[in-house]
């Protein structure tokens, strides 16, 4: 009994550390050797840099020309294959793709997702990114998202901006960001408005909840399956977090799902609706045929929760960052304005206005901007493989089952052997052809969309919207990060900042 008191006060995460931290600090320090302790592996060294873990792996992955080996504890399976090297990403990604699935060890540790596209392989993958291609690649859903999207920015994010504007408040712009992908990605999954970005700023237990569901899977990662399959058998510790994680976005997603299937019913079910457009009706009235098998409400479940995480995580995250960058490198700044002033006419060049999809479909330095922003900080932290067989990859290096395979991609943006000398720094001019035009690199090296089959199908939606978003607030406000505010990246699936983003904000026009 007590050891499952200790369990419960003292999350094991904790006593990791504390253990670990000994051991290195005792032996290690802050030598950059990494060593391999007997039974222990290098999993002391992972944990003493696990709060710095993204700048830790530019550091290693820089000395050990892009590919390096991490030994886990004996017995445990953890040996990590971390690579950046674009050669074995091509590999990883492309000409081997079917030998290097997600696999089912990252389906259990990602269980939150069940069985959606993001953590499924095989058959279960195919069919779901084929009912997710046919409508993502619709006409009517782009048509959706530009008006969803500059509807909010007009309804939602302008009189927030123009309220903190005015008194003078400081806001932390990184959970705005979150408010409004939320409301945006909510209402083209449902047609429903979840009103979560409002001047009340309301709790939204959803975004708390698909919060908590990251970060403590994020430790599963780290750590032996038996030990935190314990946890969540004992239901204690971070593991009693998520069962309530998961039981906030269960209830959520099911009230939304019973919404829309009572507004279904009070209509023809194969009318045509040329006003509005929802993710949700065509599978909803597909009514469960397409679904290989699976239990038609766990599916629905399953394909809101992995469609939110796309549409709301990613933007938000890439919003944050770029905001930031933008507004700590004036000469960036200038010329993003400077580009949107010459797209629209003179008279309307010092005034307040807002920017459609349509005005900044042909941006180049904005678009090259967005490139540079989402090559630093890539809204997806990393990517993990498991090999089905025994491989060689093009480095030379080993993989097997019994291995993780890892494509850091905060690492991948920062190598100089991939991106020259001058790879930490944030220069948009490097997307930028001789021509004037958008110099398109190769997904298995800019891989913030991944690559190969399983490349975003979200990218241009991504894009979009963004430049509606940021487009609108670079032309009409001056954002200025509050003094002493540090920015520091968390330990996460998602790439947030850890400490938020605290800025106060100017209005440029009248």
């Amino acid at each position: 009994m007590a050891i499952i008191s200790l369990l419960a006060t003292i999350g094991y995460f904790e006593i990791f550390v504390a253990i670990f931290c000994f051991f290195v600090l005792a032996f290690q320090g802050r030598s950059s050797f990494i060593w391999n302790w007997p039974f222990l592996g290098m999993f002391p060294s992972l944990v003493f840099h696990i709060h710095r873990i993204h700048e830790r792996s530019v550091e290693v992955l820089s000395r050990t020309r892009g590919t390096f080996l991490l030994k886990g504890l004996w017995f445990t399976n953890m040996d990590i294959l971390g690579t950046v090297d674009p050669a074995n990403v091509q590999y990883i990604m492309s000409a081997n793709f079917t030998n290097f699935p997600k696999g089912r060890e990252l389906r259990k540790i990602f269980d939150v997702l069940g069985d959606g596209i993001f953590s499924s392989d095989m058959d279960l993958w195919k069919n779901q990114r084929k009912l997710a291609r046919a409508l993502i690649t619709h006409q009517r859903f782009h048509k959706c998202l530009t008006k969803i999207s500059l509807d909010k920015v007009k309804n939602g994010l302008i009189p927030i901006l123009e309220l903190i504007a005015k008194e003078d408040r400081i806001v932390d712009l990184q959970d705005v960001f979150k408010r409004f992908t939320f409301d945006t990605t909510c209402k083209l999954l449902t047609g429903f408005e979840s009103c979560c970005l409002s001047l009340e700023f309301p709790e939204v237990p959803f975004l708390k909840a698909m919060d908590d569901a990251k970060y403590v899977v994020s430790i599963r990662y780290l750590l032996p399956e038996s030990i935190w399959k314990l946890q969540k058998w004992l239901g204690v510790g971070p593991e009693m977090q998520l069962r309530k994680a998961s039981d906030v976005l269960d209830r959520v997603i099911g009230e939304y799902i019973l919404m829309k299937r009572e507004e279904l019913s009070r209509v023809e079910k194969c009318k045509e609706n040329e006003e509005g457009f929802d993710l949700l009706t065509p599978y909803i009235i597909n009514d469960g045929e397409r679904t290989s098998g699976l239990k038609f409400d766990k599916f629905l479940r399953d394909t809101f929760l992995n469609f939110m995480f796309a549409g709301h995580d990613t933007v938000s995250s890439g919003l944050t960052w770029f905001i930031w960058l933008v507004s700590t490198h004036p000469e960036v700044e200038k010329n993003i304005r400077e580009e949107l002033r010459a797209i629209i006419p003179p008279e309307e060049a010092e005034k307040w206005r807002l920017f459609t999809a349509d005005e900044l479909k042909n941006v180049i330095y904005l678009h090259a901007a967005l490139c540079e922003s989402l090559r630093l900080y890539p809204p997806v932290a990393f990517q993990h493989k498991t090999p089905l067989e025994p491989d060689i990859l093009p480095s030379g290096h080993h993989v097997h089952p019994n291995m993780r395979v890892m494509i850091p991609l905060y690492a991948m943006g920062r190598m100089e052997s991939i991106w020259g000398k001058d790879a930490s720094e944030f220069k948009p001019h490097r997307w930028i052809s001789d021509r004037g035009t958008i110099n398109y690199e190769p997904s298995y090296k800019f891989f913030s969309f991944n690559a190969g089959p399983r490349t975003c199908l979200g990218k241009e939606a991504a894009f979009t919207q963004m430049k509606v978003v940021v487009a609108t607030i670079i032309h009409n406000y001056q954002i200025e990060m509050v003094k002493g505010h540090v920015v520091y990246p968390n330990v996460s699936v998602m790439l947030y900042m850890k400490h938020g983003f605290k800025v106060r904000v100017k209005r440029k026009w009248a």
